[in-house]
């Protein structure tokens, strides 16, 4: 059976941290290791950590060295993973139980190395304290493929769906940028001439940011794609102001689903 390495950073996330943790150790494949970043918490989510650590071995948290945001935090999960597969879980989302067994039936039926799913959209006040929810029909659809010049207008991948096969990548860390480190991660991957694919299943619950937060205000990703495009794609100016167009589309788009 093949490991899979969840990837887990984590700041202040005491009030969401429980059902996160619990969705992984509850898989139908229960074959995983959860390796989690705490990037120098000020709450109680390394102590609720150690505690679940206690309870199962899988659980193994560390503590960053010093506080650099959730991409350095995923990246030190990263260095320690021991798996075949590394998949992505963030602490204020959940996975349904058989997210990791039925992801990697999917990718051995394909060449992708790369696979993503289709996930459940909730308001961050309605997805529960516990893996005892009921999804409420929203969805967002995964693409059936995906390659570097349909990610380039889109980025199709929702980062808590995401798995790749290690075997074949090798350990791929995402870019030191504030945000979107994991849209990095994705075209470096297909940059390289690897394509991903989507199962339709929904096997993810994403709770969708509180009204007001850095994250509810899709057009403030604008500044980091353009970066994104330029710096880490060196797309020409004209390809990159087709991109971003894309993404603002999507952004616009997801933000009414």
């Amino acid at each position: 059976m093949p490991l899979v390495s969840v990837v887990m950073p984590v700041y202040n996330s005491a009030a969401t941290l429980g059902p996160a943790v619990r969705s992984v150790l509850t898989q139908t494949h229960g074959d995983v290791e959860l390796l989690i970043t705490d990037d120098r918490s000020t709450d109680d989510s390394m102590e609720l950590l150690r505690a679940f650590a206690e309870q199962d071995e899988r659980v193994l948290p560390e503590s960053a060295p010093e506080q650099g945001g959730a991409g350095r935090a995923r990246n030190l999960a990263m260095q320690r993973a021991r798996g075949d597969y590394i998949a992505f879980l963030d602490s204020d989302d959940m996975w349904l139980p058989e997210k990791t067994e039925k992801q990697l039936a999917f990718a051995a039926e394909g060449d992708a190395p790369l696979t993503f799913t289709s996930y459940f959209k909730m308001d961050a006040d309605h997805a529960g304290e516990s893996t005892d929810w009921t999804p409420n029909g929203r969805v967002i659809r995964a693409r059936a493929h995906a390659d570097y010049r349909a990610m380039l207008r889109r980025d199709y991948i929702g980062a808590l769906t995401a798995m790749y096969d290690r075997k074949v990548l090798g350990t791929r860390l995402m870019p030191q940028m504030r945000k979107r480190q994991d849209y990095a991660l994705w075209l470096s991957i297909m940059r390289d001439g690897h394509d991903a694919r989507g199962l339709a299943e929904p096997l993810a619950v994403y709770r969708a940011a509180r009204p007001g937060s850095l994250s509810s205000r899709k057009l403030s990703l604008v500044r980091y794609n353009w970066d994104l495009y330029r710096t880490h794609e060196h797309l020409s100016v004209p390809r990159a102001t087709g991109a971003l167009a894309g993404a603002v589309w999507q952004s616009l788009r997801n933000s009414r689903v």
